[in-house]
């Protein structure tokens, strides 16, 4: 006898999955990609992908990759190469002070955003704790919750560049809390947290007897010569994740290519390993070729050239001072300095109650301009935005203009919203529709 049949909405997803916020890429980035299909042109300030703004990857490092293409058909380790992992242990052992790394501490994986999920499921249970900081990228928030772990925001504030309140940190540690997750520089803010504030969230840390996972991912990209200190280096009496990998100082994101070194005790770190490679396993490994780049990639003269792009004059340091400056122009508006990465992070003087995401899609369709809501990455409609300062410098001058333009007619109260920069509006008819209705 055949079982009954059951109801079509019990193959629904996941609860986890469902409850999910819309991440940085969500409805605004499909509403963007109709547009440009539709003929539409749109000035990109949301998505953080340095090739795709015409910053391309090191020479030597694609002649690596194209060298070891036909080699790398087969499956590697499930952690990576032996080569790969050497490189990754050799960079920390002599350029961020964590003398004891080896190979054995490194797990390659497809971007830090596999790892992140690899190294939470690692170590988490439902109804444990986390400490992230808030805001950041969510990427950190969703992992956590994937495992049915709670994410448990500490605040970084405006008014301090974006560092935390090592006591608001410290008071947020319950029986429950299991880690704290530092995410250094920041994303979206541009912040870079020296020394001494990263002590005393380490200090909470060691405290609440609590594992580091550090996100470090763009601590090749600072601006003014500002020195960077891996958090690693400040706990080596605690396990500590260290994140990082080529898709931003190399510019090659679509390669996949990131690491995780876990660096502390031995007996915490060799247990904790053990059951990141019972995971690593079930993917059999990272991206081969992509493996390829990592030796080079850390080699000093790559490395020198992305500083050079974060020198007076550099590129990226042009493109953060434009941004700056064109976010100043704009009547009410405010930014903290970016320090690092390529982001800044204004608070625009939004109508009131006027959430960031309906400010950004309207926006969108009326200036065509793409930035990220600010509450993806706080919860929180505090009138802030990312803007990724990527573009070149006349690009990102006139999509700033644009949105300080349409914010000047949205404080208007007698007049319409402002024309899209076309003739004709090229959305297609549904969008259209959908468009009126919401106006």
């Amino acid at each position: 006898m055949c079982p009954s049949r059951r109801p079509a909405d019990s193959l629904r997803p996941s609860r986890a999955v469902r409850s999910m916020p819309d991440g940085t890429r969500g409805p605004l980035v499909e509403l963007a990609r109709r547009m440009r299909d539709d003929g539409q042109e749109v000035i990109d300030l949301s998505l953080g992908d340095p090739a795709a703004h015409g910053f391309t990857a090191p020479t030597t490092v694609m002649e690596e990759v194209e060298r070891h293409l036909r080699d790398a058909c087969a499956y590697t380790p499930e952690t990576g190469t032996s080569e790969a992992r050497a490189a990754v242990a050799h960079h920390y052992r002599e350029r961020r002070g964590l003398a004891g790394s080896s190979p054995s501490d490194v797990c390659l994986g497809n971007g830090v955003s596999e790892l992140a999920s690899l190294a939470t499921q690692a170590l988490l249970d439902p109804g444990d704790q986390v400490l992230v900081p808030s805001p950041s990228y969510p990427l950190w928030r969703d992992c956590v919750a994937l495992t049915g772990a709670v994410a448990v925001p500490y605040p970084c504030r405006e008014d301090r560049g974006w560092r935390p309140d090592p006591a608001g940190t410290a008071a947020r540690v319950g029986p429950r809390t299991r880690a704290l997750v530092v995410v250094n520089p920041g994303n979206p803010t541009g912040a870079l947290w020296p020394a001494d504030v990263l002590e005393r969230v380490v200090a909470v840390a060691r405290a609440g007897g609590l594992a580091l996972l550090a996100d470090e991912i763009y601590d090749e990209i600072r601006y003014d010569s500002l020195p960077f200190t891996s958090t690693a280096a400040l706990a080596p009496d605690l396990l500590c994740l260290t994140f990082s990998g080529l898709s931003k100082f190399c510019r090659m994101p679509g390669y996949r290519a990131g690491w995780m070194l876990a660096s502390g005790p031995h007996a915490v770190k060799d247990a904790y390993l053990s059951a990141v490679r019972r995971l690593a396993a079930l993917r059999l490994c990272p991206n081969a070729p992509a493996q390829s780049a990592v030796p080079k990639a850390l080699s000093a003269p790559v490395l020198a050239g992305t500083r050079r792009a974060t020198e007076p004059g550099g590129a990226l340091t042009a493109r953060r001072d434009t941004a700056h400056e064109a976010l100043r122009r704009i009547e009410g508006a405010s930014c903290v300095r970016p320090e690092a990465a390529f982001y800044a992070y204004p608070r625009l003087p939004l109508a009131r109650r006027r959430a960031t995401p309906d400010f950004a899609r309207a926006l969108l369709r009326h200036a065509h301009v793409l930035v990220t809501p600010g509450s993806v990455f706080s919860g929180r409609d505090d009138g802030h935005v990312r803007l990724t300062t990527l573009a070149g410098p006349a690009e990102l001058a006139e999509g700033i203009d644009r949105i300080g333009a349409f914010l000047a007619e949205e404080r208007a109260p007698d007049r319409a919203p402002p024309a899209a920069p076309h003739r004709e509006d090229p959305l297609p008819a549904p969008l259209r529709k959908a468009a009126r209705l919401s106006q």
